[in-house]
């Protein structure tokens, strides 16, 4: 297994090394483990490391039965835990967000910043709420691009047999 980036809980982008498999640190993280506090990694390799690390987490955060998992085992009660947290809303910045592909993570990144929303994921039915919100968010968008490109093309073809 190639080793993957770790990360450190501070207020900023640095600290982060080579060394961990991804399961020793997704188990370190979850924990609450301290132990993934390190110096910054200087090379390209390192910070491309850290990139799809943290690029995968964060979309991680978009599944809600994840989140209730997370909410489950305490992990939103550690404080170093939460400040990873924190510590991602950088991925907010629109360098950093064109790289998603589940832009919903965001919106429950912003979300997990609040305590009250945090223990609330404790609860299966809210958890299960969110999906369904999520599904019910996806079909609306579905149906309405669907009669937008419907609609696009009807012009489309207007404007050719007019012209001709």
């Amino acid at each position: 297994v190639p080793p993957v980036l770790t990360a450190a809980l501070g207020p900023s982008r640095a600290g982060f090394v080579l060394g961990d498999t991804p399961g020793k640190l997704l188990s370190n993280l979850l924990r609450g483990s301290n132990s993934y506090c390190f110096s910054l990694e200087s090379d390209d390799t390192g910070n491309r490391l850290r990139f799809q690390l943290e690029l995968e987490f964060v979309q991680c955060l978009a599944n809600p039965n994840y989140l209730n998992f997370l909410a489950q085992r305490g992990y939103f009660k550690d404080r170093a835990f939460v400040n990873y947290l924190k510590y991602l809303l950088y991925w907010k910045e629109p360098e950093y967000a064109k790289y998603l592909k589940y832009p919903q993570c965001l919106h429950m990144l912003e979300l997990l910043q609040y305590e009250h929303f945090r223990k609330e994921l404790v609860n299966a039915q809210c958890a299960k709420f969110i999906d369904e919100q999520q599904i019910l968010h996806w079909q609306h968008y579905s149906r309405k691009r669907m009669r937008l490109q419907q609609a696009l093309a009807e012009q489309q073809q207007q404007n050719n047999t007019s012209v001709k």
